[in-house]
């Protein structure tokens, strides 16, 4: 993000988007614009209009099971949003991270290659402690995106390097990758079933869910009862590009616990929703 927005500059993101981001850019100096969405992800007339307003820097995107809607731009909205962002020349951050449990959608570099930088990691695809991230970027933008990334001491450890090559060659990524995706089936499977009947948006490929809560629920509260019975969800404000206007909603993340434990956690927050929060969280 360094490399392309200045600092006072305003980067475009969707109106929900990765929580990191936000904080990246605070410690940057840059703004997040938030930019409206539909069921097919961002709006090529919202990125129009906010640029209309103040020139765009950049966009950052999540184009492949979104965190945290799941949602997987389909082919048409991905080829009229590069449209747009090719005729207003706005730079893409493409964060791909989530997009290896989806396997079939092509990165949207693949659309707009002269104008796009791809970030991804091995973190998620691997474990958590493999710190070995990569960023592919047009050949113009490669000098100031290496430069960033020195600049932040991002370089990654000789075992996360070793380690990534050696398991890439001998086919441990791809069964660990399989594996994952096997095992994201099951939780969403877990979910379906407890929440059954709850406006939950969400892809049978991804470790997390969007629940949209009954009306009777504020997310603060809903979150707060939660603790109460040991299990922790996000807020919606967590991911809202506008904090003033987060929706009445919480992420669930399907991938950490054990899961009989995923299992007890879901059940736990379907009874908690069907129930009145009033009195609650007296005393």
């Amino acid at each position: 993000m360094a490399a392309l927005v200045p600092a006072g500059g305003r980067l475009g993101a969707e109106e929900l988007t990765y929580p990191v981001l936000k904080s990246l850019a605070s410690r940057l100096g840059v703004t997040v614009v938030p930019l409206g969405m539909d069921a097919e992800g961002v709006r090529p007339e919202a990125v129009e209009a906010a640029h209309r307003g103040a020139p765009l820097h950049a966009v950052y995107l999540q184009p492949t099971l979104h965190n945290p809607l799941s949602l997987t731009m389909p082919e048409a909205r991905r080829a009229a949003l590069a449209a747009v962002l090719r005729r207003c020349g706005i730079p893409v951050v493409e964060d791909a991270v989530w997009g290896f449990l989806h396997g079939d959608a092509e990165p949207f570099a693949a659309l707009a290659p002269e104008r796009t930088v791809l970030v991804d990691s091995l973190s998620k695809r691997l474990a958590p402690g493999l710190t070995a991230g990569f960023a592919v970027a047009p050949d113009v933008w490669a000098p100031r995106v290496e430069a960033a990334v020195r600049s932040g001491g991002w370089a990654p450890s000789r075992f996360a390097l070793e380690a990534a090559v050696r398991w890439q060659a001998d086919g441990t990524v791809r069964a660990v990758v399989e594996a994952k995706r096997r095992e994201a089936a099951r939780r969403q499977e877990v979910a379906g079933r407890h929440l059954d009947g709850f406006a939950v948006r969400t892809d049978p490929r991804s470790c997390f869910c969007w629940w949209e809560l009954p009306p009777a629920w504020r997310a603060d509260l809903f979150v707060a009862a939660a603790a109460r019975q040991g299990v922790a969800v996000t807020p919606a404000a967590a991911f809202a590009a506008d904090p003033h206007r987060a929706p009445r909603a919480v992420r669930l993340g399907l991938a950490s616990p054990p899961l009989d434990v995923l299992d007890r956690a879901l059940a736990a927050l379907a009874a908690l929703a069907r129930s009145s929060p009033d009195g609650l969280l007296a005393g």
